[in-house]
């Protein structure tokens, strides 16, 4: 059984970092596999470091048959049964392209349609019912899907995304944040600035932190990105009026998230509309104490609340409140994180996320 993944790009960002993750693993996986993406990005190298087959395919326009042509001929010369798609353009792209064949189509959903256009939802409504299984992340994301869409719920399923906790444990300390801990408490979150978090929530909590005299540091360590600049900018702004600059540091993206988590004292963490969380599993995984709000996916990642405290969505009194108990009883708090970081690591694990895939893939090629 041979299965080719489809990427729109090969930039930083959660399916990217999940593919990844897939890729330098392959040799767990008990299949065999290959990527093929329309995009060069700053992932291209990592890759391909992980010497499994890609190949660059792009089409030259949305509707270019010469680009369906090659992809169809590029599938049947790798011998490949399952493709996978990982947004619904590439699902449709892959549908076009195995018409015909017997090369089955999976797509998995990362996200959520809230964003999307009026023609990205007719382009979504339109994958999902033509592929021969879709795959979602969480439960909670899987039921929303169903119930907007009228899917078929015997063509839809769960599987989990999986961490290569192998990063977390080879991190190497970094002297940059060591400095920064000897102010105080170090504490940070993880995760672009976009429309699926809420990070805002976070920088109003840490105004009310800084008014309770409580030495801390904080770091963001997340992009700006130009499409929704503003989140950034209005973060940014907040701090400077709040007298938060000196406290609140914006690191941009970072290639040492891993060591980052591991020297925080704890992870604070606001979702607008997230499907899953890798920087929570991270964290947790990391063994540092998680706050993160009620939003139905954090509370079933977090097994309602048992891997990490939950707080009110929006509300940074609440998360105030929460975290000041946290400090009041740090050391039982520090005293469970091994706990926690067990059960993730046993229920998130790279190892476990493969095992499913496989199991998802044999029922479609016996």
């Amino acid at each position: 059984m041979k299965i080719a993944y489809l990427l729109g790009s090969l930039n930083r960002g959660g399916t990217e970092t999940l593919l990844l993750d897939v890729f330098g693993n392959a040799h767990r996986a008990g299949y065999a596999f290959m990527g093929i993406y329309r995009k060069d990005g700053i992932l291209q190298s990592h890759f391909y470091a992980t010497q499994q087959k890609m190949v660059r395919l792009a089409p030259a326009f949305p509707c270019d048959l010469v680009y369906f042509y090659r992809l169809r001929k590029l599938l049947r010369e790798e011998k490949v049964n399952i493709v996978h798609a990982q947004q619904p353009l590439d699902a449709l792209y892959a549908w076009i392209a195995c018409l015909g064949t017997k090369i089955k189509v999976v797509q998995t959903f990362h996200g959520y349609d809230s964003l999307l256009s009026g023609r990205r939802h007719v382009l979504t409504a339109f994958s999902a019912k033509r592929t021969d299984k879709n795959i979602f992340v969480s439960n909670f994301q899987k039921d929303y899907f169903i119930n907007k869409y009228q899917l078929n719920s015997a063509k839809q399923t769960t599987v989990y995304n999986g961490i290569s906790f192998e990063k977390i444990d080879e991190a190497v300390v970094s002297e940059e944040l060591l400095q920064r801990r000897n102010t105080g408490l170090l504490l940070g979150s993880v995760g672009s600035f976009v429309g699926v978090r809420d990070q805002m929530t976070v920088c109003r909590f840490l105004n009310l932190l800084n008014r309770q005299n409580i030495d801390f540091q904080f770091v963001f360590a997340g992009l700006r990105i130009e499409s929704e600049h503003y989140l950034f900018d209005a973060c940014v702004k907040y701090c400077e009026e709040h007298a938060l600059s000196d406290k609140v540091h914006f690191l941009g993206g970072r290639s040492d998230v891993p060591a980052i988590l591991k020297q925080l004292d704890a992870f604070i963490y606001a979702s607008d509309h997230d499907t899953f969380g890798i920087a929570v599993i991270e964290a947790v995984a990391a063994g540092t104490p998680v706050f993160v709000n009620d939003w139905g996916v954090m509370k079933e990642i977090t097994n309602n609340g048992e891997l990490a405290t939950i707080y009110k969505t929006k509300d940074e009194q609440d998360l105030l409140a929460k975290f000041l108990i946290f400090l009041q009883n740090r050391e039982k708090y520090v005293s469970e994180t091994q706990v926690r970081a067990t059960a993730v690591r046993q229920r998130f694990s790279i190892e476990r996320h493969l095992s499913e895939l496989e199991k998802m893939y044999n029922t479609l090629f016996n």
